[in-house]
Formats: C-alpha cells, structure tokens, sequence
C-alpha cells in the first residue's frame, strides 16, 4: 500500500506550480483528477511539441493524474464539481487570484459543507482576503517572481543577470504545496477537519533566497553575480583546462586549500602566500588566483585535472549537457529511470528522489485531454441524458 493510496485530490491547475504539487502527491498513491477545460486543456499542454509530439513541461508535472474536461462556467458544472468535492480530501488550485472564490470553491464556502476538505490555494503573490497586500491582483510569472525576490540580483555575471535555467519559483511553490498538503493530512488524522494552505510564489523563493539575504543584513553589500562560480567562496567554480573542457571544483575550507595547493596545482608556495591566507582573502584575490589556477589546468587535460582532484578528495563535477544527463552512470547504475506511458507512448522518467524502489511509487500515464471524462461522470452518478447535455453544449 502506499502512502497516500486512499487519498483524492480534484485539482483546478495551469502550468507548473500546481501540476508539481499534485504529480507527487499521485506519485505517493494519491488519486489525483485534473479538471481542465474542453478543447484545449490545461495551456502547458502547447508550451512545445519536444516529448514525440507531447510538450516537456506537461509530461514531466501531470502523470498519473486523471483528465477530466470541464467548462467551469457551464450549468451543469457546480453539481460535477460538488459531487466531486465531496468525495474529496484535498483540493488545489492555482488559478487567478480571486478566481476560484467566485466559482463558490473558497475554503470558507466549502468547508461548512464539506469539513474534511484540505484546500490548497497557490499564486504569485498570496491570496488571503483579509490582508491581500498590493500585489494580490499582479499577474505572477516563474521569471517575474524570480525577478520579484531578488533571484536574479545574485545570478549572472557581472555584466548583466540570468534567470534560473528550470522553473525555480514554480517548483518552489509546488513543494510548499506539497509538503503543506502532507502536513495537513497528518493533522486532519488528529482532529478531522481539513484546511486552508495559502502558498505565495514570492514567498517560497524569498525563503529560498535566505542566505543572501542574510549575508546582505542590516545594509551589508549582497552577494555579487560571479557567472557559474561562487559568490562568496573561491575557488568555487569553473575552469578551463589545457583541452578546451571545463572542469567544476569547490574549496570548503583551510585544509582543503592547502591540499588544493600542495597535490593539485603541485605549488606548495601557495599555502603560505598572505594573498590566499584565507576564503575572504581568496575571494578578494579571485582575478589573480584564477590566473595561477588556469595556468596549472592549461598544461593538463580535464581528465587529469579530475584525477588530481580526486586523488586529493576535492569535491569536483562535470558540467553536463542534457544527453550527459540522460546517460549519467550513477543514475544508470541505481536504476533511477522507469519507462512511464504517454498518448505518444513510453518515455523515461525519474523515480522521485528518496524512493529506492519502483514498487513503492505509481507512476502510471500521462493523460491525454479528457480521457477520463466519461468514465468519472459515470462514476459521480450523472445520468446519462446530463452527459449527453454536457457533451452537447461542448462543455466536456
């Protein structure tokens, strides 16, 4: 049995956030139904055409969920979605600010009706009616908010910022979504009565962002943008080596220098160099450090360097591509990919970190759009002729 066999979820979702949140709650066992509208679903669906056809971003946040098409605004709608309500432990929805509240789906609207319920609201910038701050109404973006919580104050390079590769504030929220769900769970066991999770976007990525915003207490200088090395500790970074390959290597402490200096760059001379005598020294003396260190790398292949590193237990990396990534040794040799089915067919996916066997996660297909509509009506006891009503008027 797994964790969360037993739970439902109904989701009102769009792009990442929510979809995030909800996926690993399926992974967990959770039954997870996605209400999205006819015809064209939830909009991540056309972000691209990359998975065979199928678009990255909605293969990677929505297996295992069930697709159910729904025009919110139809007549018939509030009766579906009552009775699906009530059926229901959780629901979620990221939907405009405001939104969902209209539609009669607030928590203070259903949780006289249906006391169990969990609901788990994710936005930008936080919905809470009574203190809705400025920013409520503010259209929230991953890149916005990223911008919003000084992420992007702190990346990049000197020259100009650069935006997180993945959706960082996305995948942010939906793991305070996710994590605030399981908490909730446990604490509806103990007094059976469900909640309200109010998840912030610039929230979550403001938590994130806590160490430099720490280093930057009380009027301190922030962090500086140092491209891929570290802000605040060197050498912490990348290097090039005599093969034109980057190297990407990391110092955590004073011991680590000297050994750094005596097996690696093989100048014992460094170790007592005042220039270098301690991380803030180095920091301060990155340009000239640099230079002694790409001058010993130039004369050796990236291969050698790392075998240096290793021989000296200095924490390195490759700086992998996407295909290095699909075919990495260690996630091959813990066996971490597991095919999951799509409308296109199989495709690999990762089992969700800290689950060490396939067996103990569902990760069934990924929906196409509305494939569960009629099987789900069916099952929330809607006649036949309210059916053929729904699918009449386009709304299913």
């Amino acid at each position: 049995m797994l964790p969360l066999q037993g739970i439902t979820v109904v989701t009102l979702e769009h792009a990442i956030a929510a979809p995030f949140c909800t996926r690993q709650l399926a992974d967990l066992g959770a039954r997870v139904i996605k209400v999205e509208r006819p015809g064209v679903g939830d909009f991540a669906r056309a972000y691209d055409a990359r998975v065979r056809g199928l678009a990255s971003h909605f293969v990677w946040t929505n297996r295992t969920k069930e697709s159910l098409t729904l025009d919110l605004k139809h007549a018939l709608a509030g009766e579906v979605l009552n009775r699906l309500l009530a059926r229901a432990d959780v629901l979620v929805q990221n939907l405009a600010p405001g939104a969902a509240a209209r539609m009669g789906l607030s928590f203070d609207a259903l949780h006289g009706k249906y006391p169990q319920l969990i609901v788990c609201d994710i936005s930008g910038y936080g919905d809470n009616p009574d203190s809705p701050g400025p920013y409520r109404d503010k259209k929230a973006y991953d890149l916005l908010i990223q911008s919003e919580s000084g992420f992007l104050s702190i990346t990049g390079t000197a020259d100009e910022p650069a935006k997180a590769g993945c959706s960082i504030a996305d995948i942010a929220a939906g793991m305070y979504g996710y994590t605030s769900i399981l908490a909730a769970l446990i604490e509806r066991s103990k007094t059976g009565l469900g909640q309200r999770i109010d998840v912030s976007m610039l929230e979550s990525m403001v938590e994130w962002m806590s160490y430099p915003l720490y280093y930057a207490f009380d009027g301190a200088a922030p962090p500086p943008r140092a491209g891929a090395a570290h802000a605040t500790i060197y050498p912490y970074g990348p290097f090039t080596t005599g093969d034109g390959k980057i190297v990407m290597l990391g110092l955590q402490n004073e011991r680590e220098w000297r050994v750094f200096c005596r097996s690696v760059l093989e100048q014992p001379a460094l170790v007592s160099d005042e220039r270098f005598a301690s991380n803030a020294k180095r920091v301060a003396a990155r340009e000239e450090l640099r230079r002694l260190i790409v001058e010993v790398f130039s004369g050796l292949t990236a291969e050698q360097v790392v075998a240096r590193l290793d021989a000296a237990q200095i924490a390195n990396a490759s700086v992998n591509a996407m295909q290095d990534v699909w075919a990495h040794a260690q996630l091959q040799a813990r066996s971490r990919w597991v095919d999951v089915d799509t409308p296109a067919g199989p495709v690999p996916a990762l089992l969700p970190p800290g689950i060490s066997d396939a067996s103990k996660v569902r990760m069934d297909a990924v929906p196409a759009l509305g494939q569960h509509t009629e099987a789900l009506l069916a099952e929330l006891n809607l006649k036949p002729q309210q059916i053929e009503q729904l699918r009449a008027d386009g709304a299913i």
